[in-house]
């Protein structure tokens, strides 16, 4: 039970936590800063969608914070080049894809473990994001890709931003994909015992090189996102993203042995990265104290996965 609710019940508390210590727990609970959270929820979420479906896998990418800064970058470049929004979008996207596509390569062909090759990943793709820039932000000229994580959207009717309402979309045809597919199914078998699904035919080789296309094409996505909201292409933004996301997708229950993992406990991780980080800003706490709280989070996390395994070892 606390293994299914785990993360409901951490985000209950983060959000009850802060509206106590809060000066004002009427403003920490309004509807105004729920659409700041939400809209700052928007990247670690999309990219916590792609992350889940590695880790179930029982894989790592180490390299989404320079894909998002490398697929921004290649969007503002097209924005700035006179591209449509829509191809310079794409442009992005399909950066991303690449990136994760080369990572899959290197995991299956060369054999390298994951962690070693998305290390070496994110080096490369950080550097390539700051050649492509001149080492100097990227400025894109006014479109509607720069609508995407607004807080305030217009029309007003849409309530939340339009890259939380995107967020929501791919999370939950990822959710029905990982659940009521084949493919999704020898997700999780790989991620179980990669030896007995290969016993049972499965081409396991095959199957991480799409794994790590897929997720690299939903961070070419969460890359956009964030060109959307700093209105620009930075070669330096997002560094350590990738510890927010991936420390989403364990809080949400996944397990970095691999062959556990839900999209809806993924998402549920992101949103108590956001309030933690909205709440310690609203108590004006320095930034050093948010990394330090996230770095126990993890750990705690982590902890509690390796204890939940025990027990079910016991169990049987």
């Amino acid at each position: 039970m606390l293994g299914r609710s785990g993360a409901l019940i951490g985000l209950a508390f983060v959000i009850v936590l802060f509206a106590c210590l809060a000066d004002s727990p009427s403003q920490y609970l309004s509807i105004r800063n729920l659409r700041i959270v939400l809209s700052q929820t928007v990247i670690v979420a999309i990219g916590s969608v792609g992350m889940t479906m590695i880790i179930i896998s029982g894989g790592i990418d180490l390299s989404v914070g320079s894909s998002l800064a490398l697929t921004g970058v290649v969007t503002a470049l097209g924005l700035r080049a006179g591209l449509a929004p829509s191809a310079a979008v794409l442009c992005g996207v399909l950066t991303g894809g690449l990136i994760g596509l080369l990572n899959g390569l290197v995991i299956t062909r060369l054999r390298v473990v994951p962690f070693i090759a998305t290390l070496g990943m994110l080096g490369a793709a950080r550097g390539a994001a700051k050649w492509l820039a001149g080492q100097q932000p990227v400025e894109a000229p006014a479109t509607w890709v720069n609508e995407l994580a607004v807080t305030f959207p217009q029309p007003s009717w849409l309530i939340f931003a339009p890259g939380v309402w995107l967020a929501l979309l791919l999370a939950a045809a990822m959710a029905v994909v990982l659940r009521s597919t084949v493919f999704g199914r020898r997700v999780f078998a790989i991620g179980s015992n990669e030896v007995a699904a290969r016993a049972c035919g499965i081409r396991t080789d095959r199957l991480k090189v799409w794994i790590y296309s897929a997720a690299g094409l939903l961070f070419g996505v969460a890359g956009v996102a964030q060109m959307s909201r700093l209105r620009q292409g930075d070669p330096t933004v997002a560094a350590g993203t990738e510890l927010d996301i991936i420390a989403a997708v364990v809080i949400g229950g996944a397990s970095l042995n691999g062959g556990e993992g839900a999209i809806a406990g993924s998402m549920t991780g992101a949103l108590i990265m956001a309030f933690l980080r909205n709440g310690c800003q609203q108590m004006g706490w320095p930034n050093y104290i948010q990394e330090i709280i996230i770095g126990a989070i993890i750990i705690v996390a982590v902890s509690l996965d390796r204890l939940r395994d025990r027990m079910r070892e016991e169990t049987q």
